[in-house]
């Protein structure tokens, strides 16, 4: 029943692992290298969140009782909601990395993972509201959100590249929370 739900999320754990995953290379640049290690530090604990949230989605996959299905897709959604903010509070208290066009790119990703996260609270609301009694219903409606997910990384996608393009992504990927970790969504530890 929640197939296409997975795998959309899976498109929103790997976006913003796009945004911890940034190719190699060797900065030198000591302010970039210090606001690199301002948004990595507190980006780890958020990342893993939203990959939490998503296999507890996945966990579900057979899940044939409609209320659990709600259940465990709010409470995932409010995950992400939580994650995703925090995510861009912390860009935004970094401040713009000091490279060309880094204002600009760091308010641009601001505005795309508060995106998300407003994003997410709207899923959640559409998913509190169904009527868990009419199964098919039900699941129609979980199709019509599993939809919506899978433009939300097309949104925001842009943004977050930007932001670690070329010696931001080489100052971030240097930094322990900003390393992507070999996590699949489709994962399920019980």
């Amino acid at each position: 029943m929640n197939k296409k739900l997975v795998a959309a999320l899976s498109g929103g754990a790997a976006l913003v692992l796009a945004l911890t995953g940034c190719g190699g290379g060797d900065g030198g640049n000591k302010k970039l290298d210090d606001w690199a290690k301002k948004v990595c530090d507190q980006m780890q604990p958020q990342v893993k969140k939203i990959q939490d949230a998503n296999r507890q989605i996945a966990g579900e996959q057979s899940e044939q009782d409609s209320k659990k299905v709600q259940q465990t897709d709010s409470a995932a959604f409010q995950a992400n909601v939580d994650a995703y903010k925090a995510l861009a509070t912390g860009v935004e208290n970094a401040g713009a990395p000091p490279v060309k066009d880094g204002e600009t790119n760091q308010q641009n990703a601001v505005k795309a993972l508060n995106g998300l996260s407003s994003a997410y609270a709207d899923l959640k609301k559409r998913i509190d509201a169904l009527d868990t009694g009419d199964k098919a219903k039900f699941g129609d409606a979980l199709r019509n959100i599993s939809t919506d997910i899978s433009k939300l990384g097309g949104q925001s996608d842009d943004a977050l590249k930007k932001l670690q393009a070329g010696d931001v992504g080489k100052a971030m990927v240097k930094q322990p929370g900003c390393q992507k970790t070999s996590v699949s969504p489709s994962e399920s530890k019980k």
